[in-house]
């Protein structure tokens, strides 16, 4: 029997990477697919070739195939259902973010998983880039110092179309997580309050607010800013924003494409007005995959080792806080305390 007998749930929608994963490991098969459309799981079983059984009822599916990881790929608004089912199930669970559609029932989800013992990692691919890895050893090797503020510029123009079109808040609820959990993941630090102004600039085809600006003090004393929008043309920034990190000794960059630069005070210098900096190199060290790849190998490596993944869902549940808070301020024109 394989070690890891996997339950897919969620196959209208399910992208080829989590199945292209598990065909590569020895020790993980899918077991079974579940969609309430059950025509959906048929087509995904004959693209993939797999022969297994297909079901509308993840607790059946569970307990007929003796599973014991389940892959979440449903829609969002199922996510704390198709979660607690398949942990109070005793399975491990991997799923797409969010953990939920509020952050009331993302912390029920979250008390789940503690009383059943069993984990429940989120996808945070954007995590796990050798650039971004870069800029994360970097700042923890204190190169810069302590790090004060860290800022992060988001701006694009994509035009969807479609469900992002007509959502209230499309920039802060379906884009900045990544954004946020990526600050939480680059101070080693947790959000503390934010105070959000969002706003839908002139020439937005977007229906709701579709640009903010957010400031989040954060656990260690440092702040984070964040400036986005999704309705900006021209000189687009990256997908992983453009960063600039300052810190007591110099500051670091990263642009979201290429590694990180970095400058410090150079001591060799007379103490000018303006002090003279010097680069820093910043090696590129990260030996692990990247993207979805990574965060994968991430999930199923702390299986092996009985711990709590990088992004386990205690963990994530403080980046959706840092979205659930924006958007409260942004609502009610305050700064928002977050729960520690």
């Amino acid at each position: 029997m394989s070690k890891h007998r996997i339950v897919v749930a969620g196959c209208g929608g399910m992208s080829n990477t989590w199945f292209d994963y598990v065909a590569e490991r020895d020790d993980a098969h899918v077991v079974a697919l579940v969609d309430v459309h059950l025509p959906a799981a048929k087509a995904m079983a004959e693209r993939r070739g797999l022969n297994v059984p297909l079901y509308s009822d993840l607790s059946e599916a569970i307990k007929e195939n003796e599973a014991n990881l389940v892959f979440d790929v449903t829609i969002p608004k199922v996510h704390k259902q198709i979660v607690t089912t398949a942990l109070t199930a005793g399975c491990n669970v991997f799923g797409e973010k969010p953990i939920a559609k509020t952050l009331a029932d993302a912390n029920e989800v979250v008390d789940v998983a503690g009383k059943t013992g069993k984990t429940y990692s989120v996808m945070q691919n954007r995590r796990f880039n050798k650039q971004i890895r870069a800029f994360h050893q970097l700042l923890a090797d204190k190169t810069i110092g302590n790090v004060g503020t860290l800022h992060a510029d988001f701006f694009l123009g994509p035009h969807f179309g479609g469900f992002r079109d007509v959502m209230d808040s499309p920039l802060i609820v379906d884009m900045a997580i990544h954004t946020f959990d990526q600050a939480r993941f680059l101070m080693r630090a947790d959000p503390v309050s934010v105070y959000c102004h969002e706003f839908n600039p002139p020439g937005s085809w977007y229906k709701g607010n579709a640009s903010a600006i957010c400031i989040f003090e954060m656990s260690d004393g440092s702040v984070f800013t964040y400036r986005g929008s999704w309705c900006a043309e021209g000189f687009a920034t990256s997908w992983e924003s453009d960063w600039r990190a300052i810190g007591e000794l110099g500051t670091a960059r990263w642009d979201g494409e290429h590694l990180p630069t970095c400058e410090v005070v150079d001591e060799s210098q007379p103490a000018d007005f303006l002090r003279k900096a010097k680069a820093i190199d910043v090696p590129d060290a990260w030996k692990g995959r990247e993207g979805h790849w990574g965060c994968l190998d991430e999930m199923f490596i702390a299986l092996e080792q009985n711990r709590q993944a990088e992004t386990d869902c205690t963990d994530n549940i403080k980046s959706m806080a840092m979205v659930f808070g924006a958007v409260e301020s942004a609502r009610t024109g305050k700064k928002v305390f977050l729960e520690g």
